[in-house]
């Protein structure tokens, strides 16, 4: 114990004396903490939380900087009145100009204080990072888009092109409200934009916490759920039967389960593999192969072995759940699988749905998608108005840090701006560790450092964006 409390002590000295090394906050950057501290302090889960509430405090903050009531509209469903959002406009002063959108969902993944080591819904500020549920995914992002409207609207002179934000909810489970749906169905006319930008772009450390590639995410994968059903009269176990519901869902599962859907190249994914590539190991050398021909079905399997080149190779479906029985003593009369799919832009949802029923090959096994009127996400341009002002800007914040175009295998918002006609971009600037910083996961951080530091390149680079 003595040994213990020593090391203990010893590290809350290097603790107080990394403190007081950092340097004080400028008050600008006092302003944006207070802001960062009341999202993540306001619970925005499913469960318990209501992001209805975020939407109000943030709405009252850009009140109180001059935003007058008609520049601010709040939303929410009636059955869903905790999934509120918001959107803010800072008009411009050339009409013709365009506008630019600022999205953010304001919702976090669930958080049992149990499992955590400090309150998940309190921002702690502890060994040069900050800690709590949606540090990182995505209320720092959220902080920045309403500190920076702040601080546009307070400017000497307004901007030339109109911005807006949209902070929804609904991004983080299919069980809420989703306010970019409903704003991109219900009221395009508010997240009209020539162009926006979002998360899933962002900055990437080593192990040691030295910058190592900025990325801007341009185009993601389309998210899409697909049902196998296989029923049957089942009865009592004592009298098995040829035909279980069981193992023909489990038969169905092994002639998907190998399956390796087309390699597909983009310009962007083209230019986000480029790095993994030329460091020449086999990976790399298999990248280089099939950039020269795709169908090289050696060289993706090799490719393949890597699982963030996998990740954005080609359409990827995986068995993710499984559901069969009713009872211990009868044959079953229901099996059910999950399988989970993240389609290539390009490719439908239909598309793959008879891929599945392809590779199933039996007519007792009903495959069905769970969402078939989701959007798919539309094929974003590497537009050179967006891209430019952003490595511009890099080489002056992060000198000798790359910046790459990549294509996102997860899943965000923006895919339901691509029938309003908005491309949108997930943004550079904001460093995460290299082990994701715990999003989604236990004890979620954010360095206090990088925080900050994107927050100065985002905002000189919307400033570039709307003239201001």
């Amino acid at each position: 114990m003595r040994v213990l409390a020593a090391a203990a002590a010893s590290l809350g000295l290097l603790a107080g004396s990394a403190a007081a090394q950092a340097p004080p906050l400028r008050p600008d950057q006092v302003q944006f903490r207070a802001v960062y501290k009341e999202l993540v302090e306001t619970n925005t889960t499913l469960s318990a939380g209501s992001c209805t509430e975020a939407a109000q405090k943030m709405g009252a903050r850009l009140a109180q900087a001059g935003f007058a009531a008609s520049d601010l509209t709040y939303f929410a469903d009636p059955a869903h009145p905790k999934d509120g959002g918001l959107v803010a406009v800072l008009k411009g002063s050339d009409p013709k100009a365009g506008a630019i959108l600022l999205l953010g969902h304001i919702d976090v993944v669930e958080a049992r204080r149990e499992d955590w080591t400090r309150d998940p819904f309190v921002l702690v500020e502890e060994n040069g990072h900050f800690f709590g549920r949606g540090t990182a995914d995505m209320k720092g992002l959220d902080a920045i888009w309403v500190d920076s409207l702040i601080r546009l609207k307070q400017a000497p002179r307004p901007p030339r092109r109109t911005l807006k934000m949209a902070l929804t909810c609904g991004e983080e489970t299919d069980g809420a409200f989703n306010g970019a749906r409903w704003l991109a169905t219900q009221r395009p006319d508010l997240v009209a934009a020539d162009f926006g930008l979002n998360e899933g772009g962002g900055g990437r450390l080593d192990e040691q916490g030295r910058r190592e590639m900025l990325t801007v995410q341009v185009g993601q994968k389309a998210y899409q759920d697909y049902r196998l059903t296989v029923t049957n009269p089942g009865g009592h176990s004592s009298r098995p039967r040829p035909d279980n519901a069981i193992y023909q869902l489990a038969d169905a599962l092994e002639k998907v389960r190998p399956y390796v859907f087309p390699v597909k190249l983009t310009e962007t994914t083209r230019a986000s593999l480029a790095p993994r590539a030329a460091r020449g190991d086999a990976v790399g050398q298999a990248l280089s192969r099939l950039f020269a021909d795709p169908a090289d079905a050696e060289a993706a399997r090799v490719a393949m072995t890597d699982a963030d080149v996998n990740a954005i190779l080609h359409t990827n479906c995986v068995a993710t759940q499984l559901a069969a029985g009713h009872a211990p003593n009868a044959l079953p009369q229901r099996a059910t699988a999950n399988i989970n799919c993240r389609i290539f832009p390009g490719e439908t949802v239909e598309e793959t749905r008879q891929t599945l029923v392809r590779l199933v090959a039996d007519p007792g096994v009903k495959v069905e998608a769970t969402d078939p009127d989701k959007p798919l996400a539309a094929v974003t341009a590497l537009d050179p108005k967006v891209i430019g002002p952003m490595r511009t800007l890099a080489a002056k914040h992060f000198p000798g840090v790359p910046l790459v175009p990549s294509i996102s295998a997860g899943a965000t918002d923006a895919v339901y701006l691509g029938p309003a006609k908005v491309p949108i971009y997930g943004v550079p600037g904001v460093f995460r560790d290299a082990d994701g910083g715990g999003v989604h996961g236990l004890n979620e951080r954010m360095q206090v450092r990088a925080l900050y530091e994107g927050r100065d390149y985002l905002f000189e680079l919307l400033k570039v964006y709307v003239g201001g």
